[in-house]
């Protein structure tokens, strides 16, 4: 079958014929969308109901003008297969993929909300960080050199080269935000924080040096945009989507991805109601260490695994990463192409433009941070920065 985008007709007949429904049974097709890539139908029949995505050929938030490969498709259904094997719990089942027509059709979690979304309406998740931080620690652990025989990780490496999506990562995460680039987009009354930021020449080098690390250090397989969009997750339940940009990469990306967007939800709040983003990601932290290390001394492949003292330098270097791409993160978010309903959705405008110079503030001091760092580190910003803010 040759390549062409689905539409709502298309996929149920696609659904037919893969055998998920029979040919008298009535169900229903909505196209959900995503986001900025791709095509989501949800399909509903008489007693189940699935979701199928397909790849475009091009980024669907630009347009043609802005091509991607449609391999995509299947990094994401191999990294989701690869995650089932160590964080089943934590993932959406995959029940059918087709390279030719980048199509993955999979586990239904409508039940679920996106956390973004649910963060935003006042939700709490209490097991939203226990959660996150074991599919950190699993995943991580072991698609690395620490718990997989190097070979075989070579391997794998070698299968999730991204270079598409990679190329986006690297444009509009590293290096558009921090200069005069038209992919910006940020409001007018932000411009003289922006050029300062610009020009910055401490913080651009070590923008830089953490772009080099994310280009060149391929520590373990990445989720590659782990951030609460990337969520759906209910009062006991988690599962991690959209894996697409997943490839090797440092283990404190991911971390730092999703600890920037729990700190935009923060900044988007009022003070009193910070807390329970605190706490979420000082656990998710706590709790990534705990299961991180048991892996380390029961199942650690590599030969110095039996030091103590290298697993604490090990830690420390991925906490320090992760406050680095943190704050990239978190400035791109608020002044790059792809925004977060956290701050874009304040609806008083003078509210929105001091929350987003909170943002840019926090970012910046994340950035400039002094290592190596403690977890506490981003509470302490955002307190400073706060201060920065108001006074």
């Amino acid at each position: 079958m040759t390549y062409q985008p689905l539409n709502e007709v298309k996929a149920v007949l696609l659904a037919r014929k893969l055998g998920y429904f029979t040919d008298t049974e009535t169900i229903t097709c909505r196209e959900i969308g995503d986001g900025n890539l791709n095509l989501v139908f949800h399909i509903t029949g008489t007693d189940k109901s699935i979701i199928i995505k397909q790849a475009l050929p091009y980024a669907k938030v630009v347009g043609e003008s802005w091509p991607l490969s449609l391999k995509r498709a299947t990094i994401e259904s191999q990294a989701l297969q690869i995650q089932a094997k160590y964080v089943p719990h934590l993932v959406p089942q995959v029940y059918y993929h087709d390279e030719q027509l980048a199509v993955t059709v999979m586990e239904d979690l409508s039940h679920l909300t996106i956390a973004r979304t649910g963060f935003i309406e006042g939700e709490t998740y209490p097991l939203l960080s226990e959660h996150i931080g074991e599919f950190l620690a699993k995943t991580l652990f072991y698609t690395s050199d620490f718990g997989m025989d190097t070979q075989r990780k070579r391997v794998l490496d070698g299968n999730f080269i991204n270079p598409d999506l990679c190329k986006i990562t690297e444009d509009l995460v590293f290096t558009d935000p921090f200069a005069d680039i038209n992919t910006n987009a940020f409001e007018v009354a932000l411009r003289p924080q922006v050029e300062e930021l610009w020009g910055n020449e401490e913080l651009r080098l070590q923008v830089a040096q953490t772009k080099y690390k994310f280009l060149t250090c391929k520590e373990a397989l990445l989720h590659g945009d782990l951030h609460t969009g990337s969520i759906f997750a209910s009062k006991t339940e988690t599962k991690v989507i959209d894996p697409e940009f997943a490839t090797y990469g440092p283990m404190g990306f991911d971390m730092g991805q999703f600890f920037a967007n729990l700190l935009l939800n923060a900044i988007s709040r009022p003070y009193h109601e910070r807390t329970i983003l605190f706490e979420h990601i000082e656990k998710t932290w706590f709790v990534f260490v705990r299961i991180f290390t048991d892996l380390w001394k029961k199942e650690g492949k590599e030969a110095y695994t039996t030091s103590e003292k290298w697993l604490e330098n090990i830690l420390q270097s991925i906490l320090n990463d992760t406050v680095l791409f943190a704050g990239c993160e978190v400035i791109r978010r608020t002044i790059g192409l792809a925004h977060v309903a956290d701050l874009d959705g304040i609806e008083d405008e003078v509210s929105k433009i001091r929350a987003k110079q909170h943002a840019l503030r926090c970012g910046s001091a994340l950035l400039l941070s002094k290592f190596p760092v403690h977890i506490s580190v981003f509470k302490n910003v955002l307190i400073q920065t706060t201060d920065e803010v108001t006074a």
